[in-house]
């Protein structure tokens, strides 16, 4: 059975977020996690609905129950050798995680934010382009990779860390995100991958 958050997102809307990942926390304790997920209509501009995690990280036992239900997603996945975040938030989340799980943690850069030498993945955007970035010489040949995010959207990010991470000699073991927008469709741009999300939202 799928948990659902009871109730509205905090203006009137029926809430549209399902807590999928976090229903090992049981069901009141996941939607205590989902009510610190503040729902902003409209930002940055219409018709668009910003999910503001600030209020979740301020929360010390929601942040640590997060970072628990991520452990226990790599449980489920046979372990890792280091986690690796995407900027910027994707910092946020997966620091913890990696002290959490006792492994290092390699920050996935945009580019020109690193000193070379650095890998570098370009993927286009909706208007131009971008690239991300990893030190060379960071990530040990065959280290098991978890990569984290706190959104997925359409994937394009996403697909450049995974490709970035195999490229550097990394072996992707699973992409996991706090939340995940499904009508996007980023788990299309992600084939043959393990993908995880905490919480996803249908529409």
């Amino acid at each position: 059975m799928t948990d659902a958050f009871d109730g509205t997102a905090g203006d009137g809307r029926p809430d549209d977020i399902v807590l999928d990942g976090l229903r090992g926390l049981g069901s009141g304790r996941a939607a205590e996690i989902r009510a610190l997920i503040r729902d902003v209509p409209d930002f940055p501009h219409p018709p668009v609905v910003f999910r503001d995690i600030t209020p979740l990280l301020a929360d010390g036992p929601a942040l640590s129950d997060v970072v628990e239900a991520f452990a226990g997603l790599v449980d489920a996945d046979g372990g890792v050798d280091v986690v690796a975040g995407m900027e910027a938030r994707g910092f946020l989340l997966g620091a913890p995680l990696a002290t959490r799980l006792g492994v290092g943690f390699l920050p996935l850069r945009k580019a020109g934010k690193l000193p070379p030498p650095v890998e570098r993945v370009e993927y286009d955007l909706e208007y131009g382009s971008a690239a991300i970035e990893l030190r060379t010489g960071t990530l040990s040949t065959g280290a098991r990779v978890l990569l984290v995010d706190d959104v997925l959207a359409t994937g394009g990010t996403a697909r450049a860390a995974a490709e970035l991470v195999e490229r550097s000699g990394g072996q992707v073991v699973a992409l996991a995100f706090l939340l995940e927008l499904a009508g996007l469709g980023g788990r299309d741009r992600l084939p043959g991958r393990t993908v995880e999300a905490l919480l996803r939202v249908e529409s």
